[in-house]
C-alpha cells in the first residue's frame, strides 16, 4: 500500500517533506493490518528457536509447564490487543481523515494526479474526461482522450473532444490546468431553448477536425468536498460515531420498506379488510368459477397486467432497497470488523506460538512461509466476510468476525496438542487403519505342507 501510494506522488514536483508526511498518514493506516501478522511471525520465529534449540526440553526440565512459560507473553498480547483497538478507535480515524484531506490538497496543487487512467474523471466540476493511458517521464502525456465539457450549464453529452493524443502543462500552483491535444475533432450540438426528445433527434450540430487544441481548466474548485460524506465516510469515524449513524440510518430505511410495501397494497386493491362481492351462498370456490366467459377474460386480464406492473415496480425498488441496505451493513460491518481486527492479535499468536514450537525451526525461512500462507488465509477470509455482509448474504456481525471465527478453533487446537506434547498431526494415525484394512484382503495365506 505505501509503495503504490508513493508511485502516485513520486516524481511530481512535490516537495520530500510533504511526500513523507502523505506515507506517514498511509502507515498509521496499515498499522492496524500489519501488527497482527507482526505478531504472528515473531512467534512462529521465536517458539520455532527455542524448539530447535532445545530450549524447551530445558524448561522442562526445571518444572516449568509451558502455559506457565508463555503467560507473559499471553499477558503482552492481551496489552497489544487493547492498544490496537484504541488505536483502531482514535488514531486510524484521524490519519484517514488527513490522508484524505492531503490527498485532497494535492489533487488541487497537480491535478494531474486526480486523472485515472481507463475511467471517466468528473473531480473537475463540468468536465469528464477519459483516456487509455498516462505516460512520459512526468506521467503528463494522455493516449486516446475523450472529454466531456459544459456538463454542469447544459443537457450531458452536447460538447465533445476526441483526440489521439494530449499533453498536460499547468503550472504548479496555478488554478488552470492546461491541456494541448493533438489531431481530433470537436463535436457540438445545438439545442434550442425549448427542448425536447423528438426535436433533439432533428438538431442540427458542429464537427471540426483540429491538428491542436489548447484547453484551460479551472481547477480551484476541484477540491472543493461535499462536507456531509466527508463525515461519514467510515474510516474517519469512530466506533461511537458509527454506531450514531447506523441507529440514525435504520428508522429511515424501515419507515422507506413500510412505506412502499403499503404503496403495493394499495396498488393491488387490498386493504386489511375486504368484504365479499357475492353472498356465502352463491359463491364457489373456485373464484373464476363465480364469472362468466367474458368476465373471466376481463378479471385474467386486469389480474395479468396488474401482476406485470408491480413486478416492474419491484425490480425498479429492488436496487434502491439494497443500496439504503448497504448504507447500513457497511457501519455495522464496520464496527465488527474494527473489533475483530483487535482480537486478531491474540487468535494469530495462539496460532504462530504452538505452531513455532511444533515446526521447531527459527529464522526467516519456514517460519516467514507459514506466516504468509496464514496471514492470507485470514485477509482473504476477512475481506470476503466483508463483501458478503456489505451485500446482505449474511449479517453484518458475521461477516466482520468471519476471519476469526474459522481461525480460533485452529489456535486452540493447536494450544492444546503443544500442552499434551503433541506434533500437528500423527501421519501413522491416518495409514495404519488403511494399511490394516488392505492387509485383509492382499495378505498371503501360508502354504500348507503335507507330509
Amino acid at each position: 500500500m505505501l509503495w503504490l501510494q508513493f508511485d502516485r506522488i513520486a516524481g511530481k514536483g512535490i516537495g520530500v517533506g510533504h511526500i513523507l508526511q502523505f506515507l506517514g498518514y498511509i502507515a498509521q493506516m496499515q498499522v492496524p493490518l500489519a501488527l497482527p501478522i507482526a505478531i504472528l511471525l515473531s512467534s512462529i520465529m521465536t517458539l520455532g528457536n527455542f524448539g530447535e534449540n532445545y530450549e524447551f526440553a530445558a524448561i522442562k526440565s526445571a518444572g516449568i509447564s509451558l502455559q506457565r512459560f508463555i503467560k507473559p507473553l499471553v499477558i503482552l498480547m492481551v496489552a497489544l490487543s487493547l492498544l490496537n483497538f484504541l488505536f483502531l478507535n482514535y488514531a486510524f480515524p484521524r490519519a484517514a481523515f488527513k490522508f484524505k484531506n492531503m490527498l485532497s490538497d494535492l489533487k488541487k496543487t497537480e491535478p494531474a494526479l486526480a486523472l485515472v487512467p481507463g475511467t471517466f474523471n468528473s473531480e473537475i466540476p463540468g468536465y469528464s474526461i477519459k483516456f487509455d493511458e498516462k505516460y512520459g517521464k512526468d506521467e503528463n502525456l494522455l493516449k486516446n482522450v475523450l472529454i466531456y465539457y459544459d456538463l454542469d450549464k447544459r443537457q450531458a453529452n452536447v460538447k465533445v473532444i476526441t483526440a489521439e493524443n494530449g499533453e498536460i502543462t499547468s503550472e504548479k500552483g496555478s488554478r488552470y490546468m492546461s491541456l494541448i491535444l493533438n489531431n481530433g475533432y470537436h463535436f457540438e450540438e445545438l439545442p434550442e431553448n425549448s427542448f425536447n426528445y423528438n426535436k433533439g433527434m432533428k438538431m442540427p450540430g458542429t464537427k471540426s477536425h483540429f491538428d491542436q487544441y489548447h484547453i484551460n481548466i479551472d481547477v480551484s474548485k476541484m477540491s472543493n468536498i461535499n462536507s456531509r460524506e466527508y463525515k461519514e465516510d467510515r474510516e474517519m469515524l469512530s466506533l461511537r460515531q458509527l454506531e450514531y449513524f447506523s441507529d440514525s440510518l435504520s428508522p429511515p430505511y424501515s419507515e422507506y420498506v413500510k412505506n412502499k410495501a403499503k404503496s403495493f397494497l394499495i396498488r393491488s386493491a387490498i386493504k386489511d379488510s375486504l368484504l365479499d362481492t357475492l353472498a356465502n351462498k352463491y359463491r364457489k370456490e373456485n373464484i373464476l368459477d363465480n364469472y362468466n366467459k367474458n368476465e373471466k377474460i376481463i378479471v385474467l386480464n386486469n389480474a395479468s397486467n396488474n401482476i406485470k406492473r408491480t413486478i416492474d415496480d419491484i425490480e425498479g425498488f429492488d436496487g434502491t432497497l439494497k443500496n439504503k441496505q448497504k448504507m447500513i451493513n457497511v457501519y455495522d460491518t464496520e464496527i465488527h470488523r474494527r473489533l475483530a481486527f483487535s482480537l486478531a492479535c491474540v487468535v494469530l499468536f495462539f496460532i504462530g506460538a504452538p505452531l513455532g514450537s511444533i515446526i521447531r525451526k527459527g529464522g526467516f525461512g519456514f517460519p516467514m512461509v507459514m506466516a504468509i500462507v496464514i496471514f492470507v488465509i485470514y485477509f482473504f477470509m476477512s475481506t470476503l466476510g466483508r463483501n458478503m455482509a456489505y451485500a446482505g448474504t449474511v449479517s453484518p456481525a458475521l461477516g466482520g468476525w468471519l476471519a476469526t471465527i474459522i481461525l480460533l478453533p485452529l489456535g486452540i487446537l493447536l494450544t492444546l496438542r503443544v500442552t499434551k506434547d503433541k506434533g500437528m498431526f500423527n501421519i501413522d494415525m491416518f495409514l495404519q487403519p488403511v494399511i490394516r484394512f488392505f492387509d485383509k484382503f492382499f495378505k498371503k495365506k501360508p502354504n500348507k505342507i503335507s507330509v
